[in-house]
């Protein structure tokens, strides 16, 4: 790209300076010899004043004016006879020409010949005859011509720099956006391409950034989601676990119920999987059917009841009788209870309450146990992959984010007892009262 910007730039100047510079060398020739004619006619001029007096009274002619190096003058009577100068004996065309009272002039073979007529009364008696040689008149054409050539390599010389100037300034951008969309293909989302100042170069250069921090953060996000997501999984697994091994230490009780229990158990899970792959592609739910909150509280009470009785604490639900309906998608609001019911489970003590309202606008779920508090910033309890090692943290990360995405806000509402309040927003076309529900 740079050899093809410099050459187009020269093979442009070049040919401006050929299309104006040939007319105008043509024009310095035709310009010098204009120059010199009218030169020699003014020396012939100047001999003939001096000798015509003495013309008319047949006198003996007086000395001739001095003319320019090079330069001959000779003088003919009205019979063409020679009576000064060191001219030809004999007159040629240009004197006969002058006798008959013309000025003429002409190239010779080697000289530049200017003859003109003196006159006495308006009677020809005589000729002058000026001669200087042409190779005068070469030598000012060549020094102008070397002029113009010296001004045309410069001009070249200024177009090659400035061509490179151009060519690296247009492609040295190009080069670094090529080197960064390689890289960006090896997958080093960092990069990032500078701004030049060229509209179109800037234009792709901010595309291609915008397109690494896109790809960046998509990959950070599918990152997180898969760690995250590992991490909601454990529960379940755990569960179905527990159960499979109960009943192989318990052979004598009926298979059929762990089996059963089981099934519902990988059920849960299936479904989990897909509500996680569904968030993870941004595939929500319709907005336009509210979430079936019994169902939900229903579904809290079968996974995380038995699971609370086998440790000796109990489970809670709570529900106002009248809550809106909330544009909040079924399988996120699921993701984020059972993180904060989990959570519970894990590090708190005691009855672990669920507890559903209204508030403001919203519909608000409450998540609390009889633990003793918690001591660490908000800032840092959401924060992804603080917490001690078991995992503690990531949960509340994911929650949070799901949260957040569906519009909504999770936040620890009081440390002690520990109570996390996840706010689902109201649907716009249900009042207060549309939904009842009478679950305790």
């Amino acid at each position: 790209m740079r050899r093809r910007i410099v050459g187009l730039a020269l093979l442009g100047s070049v040919r401006a300076i050929g299309l104006f510079g040939v007319p105008l060398a043509g024009a310095v020739v035709q310009y010098t010899l204009a120059y010199e004619r009218v030169e020699l006619e003014r020396v012939a001029d100047e001999a003939a004043m001096v000798v015509a007096a003495d013309l008319v009274r047949d006198d003996p002619l007086p000395p001739l004016p001095s003319a320019p190096d090079g330069t001959d003058v000779t003088v003919f009577d009205h019979h063409g006879v020679r009576l000064a100068g060191a001219g030809p004996v004999r007159p040629d065309a240009q004197v006969r020409a002058a006798l008959d009272g013309t000025v003429a002039a002409e190239t010779g073979a080697g000289a530049l010949v200017v003859a003109i007529p003196v006159t006495h009364d308006g009677d020809v008696i005589g000729a002058v005859r000026a001669a200087g040689p042409r190779s005068a008149v070469y030598g000012q054409v060549a020094l102008a011509w070397a002029s113009m050539l010296g001004l045309a390599l410069l001009a070249i010389t200024a177009v090659w720099l400035l061509a490179r100037r151009q060519a690296a300034r247009l492609a040295s951008p190009l080069e670094e956006i090529a080197d960064a969309a390689h890289r960006l293909g090896e997958g080093d989302f960092t990069v990032h391409s500078r701004q030049v100042g060229v509209p179109e170069i800037d234009a792709v250069a901010t595309a291609l950034n915008s397109s690494a921090d896109r790809l960046d953060d998509l990959l950070a996000r599918e990152r997180a989601f898969s760690a995250d997501a590992s991490h909601q999984l454990r529960t379940p697994l755990a569960g179905l676990r527990l159960k499979l091994e109960a009943a192989l230490v318990r052979p004598d009780e009926d298979i059929r119920v762990a089996v059963t229990s089981a099934i519902a158990a990988a059920d849960r899970l299936e479904r989990t999987i897909d509500e996680l792959l569904a968030l993870a592609r941004d595939a929500k739910e319709s907005t336009a059917t509210p979430i079936d909150v019994p169902s939900r509280l229903h579904e809290v009470e079968q996974v995380w009841g038995a699971r609370l009785a086998d440790l000796g604490r109990d489970l809670r639900v709570v529900a106002d009788e009248r809550l809106p309906a909330s544009t909040t998608s079924a399988a996120a609001a699921h993701q984020v209870l059972s993180v904060l019911v989990d959570n519970a489970v894990a590090h708190g003590r005691g009855t672990v309450t669920v507890a559903v309202r209204e508030a403001a606008d919203a519909l608000a779920v409450d998540v609390s146990d009889e633990g003793p508090g918690i001591t660490v910033p908000e800032s840092v309890l959401f924060a992804r992959r603080q917490g001690s090692e078991d995992g503690h943290g990531i949960g509340l990360a994911l929650a949070r984010r799901l949260a957040e995405a569906e519009g909504g806000r999770l936040r620890l509402t009081t440390p002690t007892p520990p109570t996390f309040t996840f706010l689902m927003p109201a649907s716009s076309e249900s009042a207060p009262g549309d939904e009842v529900l009478a679950h305790t």
